[in-house]
């Protein structure tokens, strides 16, 4: 059974209680023995090996000059005579240790133990520390400031081998500082799992001791400022009106509470006497005046008044909570029931510049709450001592202005002062739990910034230094955060510590001897880092000069850090149950303490939540951009028709479905195609997969780019109906434009979907935006798209492209526009400059959206390779082409080729004089391929099918699809071509 804020104890652990002997005895020999070892344990021992402990030491410092009666002792005497008496006739001993570990108290179950047990274990005064004790109960809670327990071999020591212990830190409640340590110690078969409850018990009481000293502390105090009231008595304390007078009086909201309770308790923790101007959000405004009192008993306090500027018209301003609690505190502080009920002695003043508000004649409250002097010149000090300084020395900063009590006071001024208006008490404290107050709200301050700062982007690195920078200055001075490598990449690190690299290093100056950031780090066995990581909570070392196990991992580097940096808290940066990294606080002046560890502890927490968000989406994004450039072309293929260069720049936040594709096509012609699917993500690049290549299919069947339009409109319809959710969100939207360009012809066709328009630059170097119908976006269905025939001479350029290169909601598209036009007008840059320029002169910096680019250079075919013949549907003539091509085919050097155009040419006009109608045309164009096109007028398709052995026909198609590298059927508004391509490899 695991127990609350204690270790798991390890498998194998012997029965009676000797705990792991023999690993003990093989990590004394220098060897590995993780797997048997509690995590808190085996970090004691190595401590303890590191700081030169010998297990055979028996004696311990002892020191007689701890405080007998010192506030630990005070509270903790009652709880541990009941403890006595709990554990009557047993063997456990109970003892009491402060916060260095020095036993201050002692008790027995059975009274006999004090006659048997050595001196160490019985007399108060001897140190078990870690550091000089070795591996203890007491030493150990102190180290790992928790619940420990140690049984038998546990021990460092052989003394204690015989021996158990359980013991728990006692905080005070105020501070959060551990002021001493409660231990049971028993024999080590004693063992009893009510143990734990009951020292969880006994160290609250303690706690709740501790509370009430200063809880008689503050009703001391307030027993000194009741006495000392105002002649109306308490009774006269309210905001709904005067009891005794019945004079108006205006209540304050909450919200003006609330600014007035800050502001006082800023005030307290300063110690100072002052009158700070607080203005309210009505416009009111409130003198807050801090009086410097003390009880009779000697303890020093602050009570901080409210004084109203219009309390002259409106009666006293005191705040609602008096009126129901002052009386009934009366009631409850003993020796408040015997003040007279009748008027109080007038309450001491305090001195302020003439003229202000909450100016008053007469002596001040001195510390020690005697009177001062009346005399403005000479004002008491903060401790109670006369001086001749004026209070504007102690003037504190408040939100309305501040007001110093010797401000603007003229030496000769002797005008009569104005009476001390109606007042009432805000707060009443000390100074030091004012402090405390203060440090809480600041870090819930801080906790609510960071809650703001921290995963403002899906960054890694960029949430580590945002975790960094809310850090500093207000918890550390210096704050180091290493990651491992395959969390940077997004991914799970099977081993954190093999590729552990220091990410980020920030702090309050820079030079000081930290790993800087990009280096490998290395984790000693018993540094702070590599423990707060077997334990997965943080590990505060309030004084590094001390911590052995920070010192022995690297004593040269350590040394030179001490010259600089006091206190460390290493906290493990932990999200879902992955460990993705180290977040390492330091301290140059002070020291760290169990509220800072704390606060250390959720930012790092609300940091790895937002990190491992950041490196999930890193992850995603980064499966998704490579399925992006999977599914985009790769390579170009092999054409004369354009010279093409392209660029793909995915979004910053995420990857979404831009395309862009160029596809050869019959006759020497080629196809470019820009698309975009709107939204972002995996949806978005698998659809845009699908649509590209279900746009390749349809154009390289030869459609033209309205027909291909439509069918790519069809197949998205048909995509958002498959859709198992029924919405279809991720579909429509999605906007393509196609463009076929001739080189015979130097004309180019285009249709586009709801896309950018392309851009055309002429030779001359104008550029121009086709007037191009946008028609609907892809998925609408049943609506047409108009395609458009543009000249493009040789040399001209075509760029296309998606909306992320031209819509940003920081810039107007209308300019955009025009930086594209500038920026486009250098017709003798080759297309991968045409694209580096666009991108670096019109891509936005941060693009919000993928950028698809696509830009070619078209050129012409030459007229003197391209053959054309006109004949009649006669067989006859079926000879003459074949002699007419031959000549033409030698004039170009490609005899070697003349067979195979032959035969194609043979096959082909003989099936369009049987098959077809007239007239006959046939064409040779001489690119990088040698292209057979016999057209006629009719619609009938071409089939390839297999012949029979008796059949005397049918074998042609199969003929030409032999001899050639590829073959179609292109349709045209009359009739259609049939054409084949002949390689020209043996040319």
């Amino acid at each position: 059974m695991v127990r609350s804020g204690e270790e798991p104890k390890p498998a194998g652990r012997a029965t009676d209680g000797t705990g792991p002997a023999r690993p003990r005895e093989r990590f004394l020999q220098g060897e590995s023995v993780e797997a048997g070892v509690r995590t808190s344990i085996l970090n004691s021992w190595q401590r303890c090996r590191s700081l030169g402990l010998s297990p055979d030491e028996s004696d311990l410092p002892y020191r007689d000059d701890f405080d007998p009666g010192g506030r630990i002792v005070r509270a903790a005497v009652p709880v541990l005579d009941r403890l006595q008496a709990t554990f009557s006739g047993s063997k456990v001993n109970i003892s009491v240790a402060d916060a260095n570990g020095t036993v201050l108290l002692r008790r027995f179950g059975d009274p006999a133990m004090a006659r048997d047990l050595p001196a160490i274990q019985r007399v108060p005064g001897f140190v078990f520390a870690e550091q000089v004790a070795g591996t203890n109960g007491i030493g150990l809670a102190l180290a790992e400031r928790q619940l420990i327990r140690v049984h038998g071999a546990e021990h460092f020591a052989e003394r204690a081998q015989q021996s158990a212990c359980v013991a728990l830190p006692v905080r005070d409640p105020l501070s959060g500082r551990i002021e001493g340590v409660l231990c049971f110690g028993y024999p080590r078969g004693f063992d009893r799992p009510a143990l734990a409850a009951a020292i969880r018990r006994a160290a609250e009481g303690i706690e709740r001791r501790l509370l009430g000293q200063s809880s008689a502390h503050e009703r001391a105090l307030l027993r000194a400022y009741l006495a000392t009231g105002t002649g109306a008595g308490v009774g006269a304390v309210s905001l709904r009106g005067d009891r005794a007078t019945g004079a108006p009086v205006r209540e304050l909201h909450p919200r003006d509470q609330a600014i007035l309770r800050e502001k006082a308790a800023e005030l307290i923790s300063r110690a100072q006497r002052a009158a700070v101007d607080v203005t309210l959000p009505d416009g009111r405004r409130v003198t807050l005046v801090s009086r410097p009192m003390a009880s009779a008993s000697g303890v020093q306090g602050v009570a901080i008044e409210a004084v109203p500027h219009d309390s002259s018209a409106s009666g006293s301003l005191l705040l609602p909570h008096q009126v129901d609690e002052l009386p009934h505190q009366v009631d409850e502080l003993p020796g408040l029931a015997a003040l007279p009920a009748g008027p109080l002695p007038a309450r001491p003043s305090i001195t302020l510049p003439s003229g202000h508000p909450a100016a008053v004649p007469g002596p001040v409250l001195a510390a020690d709450g005697g009177r001062g002097p009346a005399d403005p010149g000479e004002a008491p000090t903060a401790d109670g001592e006369r001086g001749t300084a004026g209070l504007a020395e102690t003037a504190v900063p408040g939100p309305g202005g501040t007001v110093a009590a010797d401000e603007g006071r003229d030496a000769g001024d002797d005008r009569a002062e104005a009476p001390f208006p109606a007042r009432g008490l805000v707060m009443l404290g000390e100074p030091h739990v004012g402090a405390y107050a203060l440090a809480a709200r600041r870090r819930l301050e801080l906790l609510s910034e960071a809650s703001a700062r921290i995963g403002t982007t899906l960054d890694v690195r960029r949430t580590a230094e945002e975790l960094a920078e809310t850090a500093v200055p207000r918890l550390a001075d210096f704050v180091t955060i290493d990651l491992p490598d395959a969390v940077l990449r997004g991914e799970e690190s099977v081993d954190p510590l093999a590729d552990l690299r220091r990410t980020v290093l920030y702090g309050v100056r820079e030079g000081l001897p930290f790993t800087p950031p990009g280096k490998r780090i290395e984790c000693g066995p018993t540094s702070p880092q590599l423990r707060c990581l077997n334990s997965g909570e943080a590990v505060l070392e309030p004084d590094l000069k001390a911590a052995a196990g920070w010192l022995a991992q690297d004593p040269e580097h350590t040394a030179r850090l001490l010259a600089h940096v006091q206190s460390l808290i290493a906290v493990p940066l932990l999200a879902r149950g992955v460990l993705l990294g180290i977040a390492s606080f330091y301290r140059a002046g002070s020291s760290f303490g169990d509220d800072d560890c704390s606060l250390a502890q959720e930012l790092a927490t609300r940091a790895a939540l937002s990190i491992d968000n950041a490196r999930r989406y890193t992850h995603e994004r980064t499966m998704v951009l490579a399925l992006q450039r999977r599914l985009l072309p790769h390579g170009l293929p092999d054409q004369d028709a354009v010279e093409v260069a392209h660029r793909y720049l995915p979004a910053e936040s995420d990857v979404g479905g831009d395309w862009y594709d160029v596809i050869p096509l019959s006759g020497a012609r080629v196809g470019l195609l820009v698309g975009d699917v709107v939204g972002h993500g995996m949806l978005s690049a698998a659809t845009m997969g699908r649509l590209r290549t279900a746009a390749r299919s349809f154009a390289e069947l030869d459609f033209p780019p309205d027909e291909v339009l439509v069918h790519l409109d069809n197949l998205v319809g048909r995509l958002d109906r498959e859709d198992p959710d029924g919405k279809g969100a991720g579909v429509i939207g999605a906007t393509c434009l196609y463009a076929v360009y001739d080189p015979t012809s130097q004309r180019c066709l285009m249709a586009r979907a709801g896309h950018p328009p392309p851009a055309l630059v002429h030779p001359d170097g104008t550029v121009s935006y086709p007037d191009l119908p946008a028609g609907p976006p892809l998925g609408l269905g049943g609506l047409p798209f108009d395609a458009v025939e543009v000249d493009l001479p040789a040399g001209s350029q075509l760029v296309l492209y998606t909306d992320g290169l031209i819509e940003d909601r920081n810039r107007d598209v209308d300019v955009v526009l025009e930086q594209l036009r500038t920026a486009l007008a250098h017709p003798e840059r080759a297309p991968e400059d045409t694209c580096q320029a666009v991108l670096d002169t019109v891509a936005p910096a941060h693009p919000h959206d993928d950028i698809a680019l696509l830009v070619a250079r078209v050129h012409a075919l030459d007229a003197d390779r391209i053959a054309t013949w006109e004949l009649p549907a006669d067989p006859a003539v079926v000879g003459e082409v074949r002699a007419d091509a031959t000549r033409r085919l030698t004039e170009w050097g490609l005899e070697e080729t003349a067979f195979a155009a032959e035969l194609i040419l043979s096959e082909l006009v003989t099936n369009a004089i049987r098959h077809g109608a007239g007239p006959i045309r046939v064409r040779l164009l001489y690119g990088h391929a040698l292209i057979c096109e016999v057209s006629d007028a009719s619609n009938t398709a071409p089939h390839l099918r297999r012949a029979a052995g008796t059949d005397e026909g049918g074998r042609g198609l199969f003929l030409v699809a032999q001899l050639s590298r590829s073959w179609g059927t292109r349709y045209l508004p009359e009739g259609k071509v049939i054409w084949a391509e002949c390689g020209l490899e043996a040319a």
